[in-house]
């Protein structure tokens, strides 16, 4: 049985400047599995956001094709993107409405059933502990809650996929932890979360595989078990310098 939901195909990205073009993917190729974690990894300038952009549609690949559920996304790039929830990496939430209005909003944007949307905005604010705030504008909110917003949006329209961008970044630890738990939550749900994050307990901890880009090549997708056993029980974080280390030496 093929498992496999997202087929990332020979993408190439290239921004185009007064001086030298910037390659920003290099042929990228992988596999993503349905209901998997699947982290990308990488330095700043790896790739990881550019990718994720293509992936959330709001930038074209300059070539190769993407393939969900075995058909390019650009075939039918509507139906793709309502099996899609994004969590960007900027928050862009609409601060002249509450919590409660951001997440109806978003609900009646993909043409929700009206009680569908307010039984799922009920679930999703108790879910993700909102409820308490649903009268609050967004300015009102702390980062972390701010976040979890984000989240409970990127959720309204029960996708198939999440793609989460740097989810956790400047919150604090608690905060990061608690949101992990929502993570790993998708996960049980049967959702498929792609996850950008710098941080490598977080990545340890969520993923099921892991991508490491470089300069916009991937250098390995393996799973976390996998990479721990070859070398030796390591910390991820460990692994990961190792590997960026040997991409370095080699340029």
């Amino acid at each position: 049985m093929n498992d496999s939901l997202i087929q990332i195909q020979n993408i190439t990205k290239i921004y185009k400047s007064s001086r030298d073009p910037v390659v920003a993917l290099d042929d990228v190729s992988m596999t993503i599995k349905q209901g998997e974690v699947f982290g990308l990894l990488g330095v700043n300038g790896a790739g990881k956001t550019t990718l994720s952009s293509i992936l959330a549609t709001l930038h074209p690949p300059t070539s190769g094709t993407i393939l969900f559920n075995g058909t390019p996304i650009y075939d039918d790039v509507m139906h793709y993107r309502h099996a899609l929830g994004f969590c960007p990496q900027t928050q862009n939430l609409d601060m002249f409405l509450t919590v409660e209005q951001n997440l109806l909003f978003a609900g009646r944007y993909f043409l929700m059933p009206e009680k569908e949307i307010i039984t799922r905005t009920r679930d999703l604010m108790e879910q993700l502990e909102l409820t308490r705030y649903k009268d609050f504008e967004v300015n009102a909110l702390s980062g972390g809650n701010k976040q979890r917003l984000l989240i409970a949006r990127a959720l309204m329209h029960n996708p198939q996929l999440v793609i989460l961008d740097e989810p956790t970044v400047g919150l604090d630890p608690d905060i990061r932890k608690k949101l992990w738990h929502i993570i790993r939550g998708l996960k049980d749900m049967g959702v498929t979360v792609i996850l950008t994050t710098h941080y490598l307990d977080e990545a340890e901890f969520l993923s099921d595989r892991i991508c490491v880009l470089h300069r916009g090549k991937v250098v390995l997708i393996e799973s976390v078990k996998a990479l721990k056993e070859k070398y030796h029980d390591n910390k991820l974080e460990d692994i990961f310098i190792t590997l960026v280390q040997d991409e370095q030496s080699k340029e």
